[in-house]
């Protein structure tokens, strides 16, 4: 799995253009998996900092206990207009215990600063950005396999 700065890496421009679309709408939809292995949506604002991706979440909120049972997660820009499609990117949440750096950097940006959470720093695996041209354009990037483009008309 990869980190957002190693996917950066490997693909700079597609990167940038995914972050632009992330930081773009503000809330973002999480999908993890309940118990049962029913998926569950939920509202999350996830940031970028020091070349990780990241996950806060209020403390013992259900998806936070959803990943800590199982790791596998989904994040989906919520489509709207003017936003020129979307995002998606999957991968596996790991708990993350060095909550302070992330809790300033969410301070600076928002001005609000919970006294604690449940963080997850994102191992990714695939990342998929839509965007509508003269035609429906699918650009996907898959750990090992790279980055593919395909059209839809």
């Amino acid at each position: 799995m990869a980190t957002w700065q190693e996917f950066a890496d490997e693909e700079p421009e597609f990167a940038a253009d995914v972050l632009a679309r992330l930081t773009a709408g503000g809330h973002l939809l999480l999908a993890t998996l309940r118990k049962d292995g029913s998926p569950r949506m939920g509202g999350l604002d996830p940031s970028v900092i020091d070349g990780e991706l990241w996950l806060g979440m209020m403390l013992n909120s259900w998806k936070a206990r959803d990943l800590k049972r199982d790791p596998r997660f989904a994040v989906h820009t919520t489509p709207g207009e003017g936003t020129n499609g979307d995002v998606r990117i999957s991968g596996r949440a790991v708990v993350h215990e060095d909550k302070e750096p992330y809790l300033r950097a969410l301070f600076e940006r928002t001005g609000w600063r919970p006294d604690d959470l449940d963080l997850f720093r994102a191992d990714i695996t695939e990342v998929v950005r839509v965007t509508l041209e003269e035609e429906m354009v699918i650009r996907s990037w898959h750990e090992g396999r790279g980055l593919t483009r395909a059209v839809r008309t």
